[in-house]
């Protein structure tokens, strides 16, 4: 898990509710928690709610068949009090008994809604708000700790990619690729695959398209798009684009363009600069080739705890970028019904400009060997 976790980070959410006139965050499993606590605890439909008090001290309510696990967790030695709760009990009047006369308090955005209305009827007269809004800037500023965990995600991830022309041959399936890259996803370090995008030759136009049983063709262009979660929840996120054997001529004009718009929104990284500027900067040069309508998405996401949270780096958003922010940088071009290309960084702004967290190559790969099915 990662070091830096200590009460200074419940002290400061503490104090950001304080600021944000809550008396206290309920934190139920998720990133949230994980992020306050170290405590990677499962979501049931039993209560898990770690009560954030702006005055007091912080509370952990659980079932007890779960307290032990939350005692081995690293929550355990951070000196938070456990509250068990038995099969009997109502979960949601503990809770609302360690906060009384409370006038407001905010919740996990990942609460389940089963919890939310249980919540609103265990404490009708309290105002309810989102705590990812409170605790945005804590999670989006990541300390060096956490950026040192990022760096070693997108090492491993890389070595991932590394791997993946030796998997992509004609008459291979997309589905049997992707079972090959989840398991070298884990065999690199990571302790949960993700997601695993493999998409071949019409596929690639679709941004999010998953595995088929599409077999892969002399002449296909493949979008690997590939993250797991290190043992200490932290996230990778990478995409390359690749040929099986050769690429179509209108491809290839397009991969250009593609490659040269997204080392430009790389270089536009740096303090200061709004994050939507760096959207623009991708955008910009992707459209002035007569590709802008073929860039269907943002150009980034934060990520973290989560593969995708804040800051977004899309038009809009006018916040400056700081150090210590994480995000990725992947531009697009998709040709309906043809091909498509992304290629994907995560980059940390710095004091003074960017880090470069992946280190693959962003040429078109082309896989030679890939004709014996």
């Amino acid at each position: 898990m990662d070091t830096a976790i200590d009460t200074g980070r419940l002290s400061d959410a503490a104090d950001a509710a304080t600021n944000a006139g809550i008396d206290a965050l309920l934190v139920t499993p998720g990133p949230d928690l994980r992020y306050l606590t170290g405590y990677d605890a499962i979501a049931l439909e039993r209560l898990t709610c770690l009560v954030v008090r702006a005055s007091g001290d912080h509370v952990l309510v659980a079932p007890k068949l779960e307290v032990p696990a939350a005692e081995a967790s690293p929550l355990g030695r951070l000196g938070v009090p456990i509250q068990g709760w038995a099969e009997t009990d109502d979960p949601y009047r503990l809770v609302s008994s360690l906060v009384p006369g409370a006038s407001g308090v905010a919740l996990s955005n990942s609460m389940s809604a089963l919890a939310v209305l249980k919540l609103r009827d265990a404490m009708p007269a309290v105002r309810q708000v989102l705590a990812g809004d409170i605790l945005r800037e804590l999670r989006m500023i990541k300390s060096a700790a956490e950026i040192d965990q990022l760096r070693h995600a997108g090492r491993a991830i890389d070595r991932v990619h590394e791997q993946v022309p030796e998997l992509l041959r004609a008459g291979r399936t997309e589905r049997e690729v992707g079972e090959d890259i989840a398991e070298a996803i884990l065999a690199v370090g990571h302790e949960s695959v993700d997601f695993v995008i493999v998409a071949s030759g019409p596929n690639a136009a679709s941004p999010h398209h998953d595995v088929s049983d599409r077999r892969l063709e002399a002449g296909d262009v493949v979008v690997v798009d590939i993250g797991g979660s290190l043992p200490s929840g932290y996230c990778s996120d990478s995409t390359r684009t690749y040929a099986i054997g050769h690429a179509p001529h209108e491809f290839l004009a397009y991969y250009k363009v593609l490659q040269s718009a997204q080392q430009l929104a790389v270089d536009a990284v740096r303090p200061g600069v709004a994050a939507e500027f760096v959207d623009a900067v991708a955008r910009d040069a992707i459209s002035a080739a007569g590709y802008g309508e073929q860039f269907i998405h943002r150009t980034g996401h934060g990520i973290g705890l989560e593969t995708h949270e804040e800051p977004y780096i899309v038009q809009g958003n006018a916040e400056p970028l700081r150090a210590g922010m994480v995000f990725s940088v992947e531009p697009g071009i998709y040709l309906a019904g043809h091909h498509g290309a992304r290629i994907e960084d995560i980059v940390a702004v710095t004091a003074d400009g960017v880090e470069n967290l992946n280190a693959t190559t962003h040429d078109l790969v082309v896989v030679e060997h890939s004709f014996s099915a």
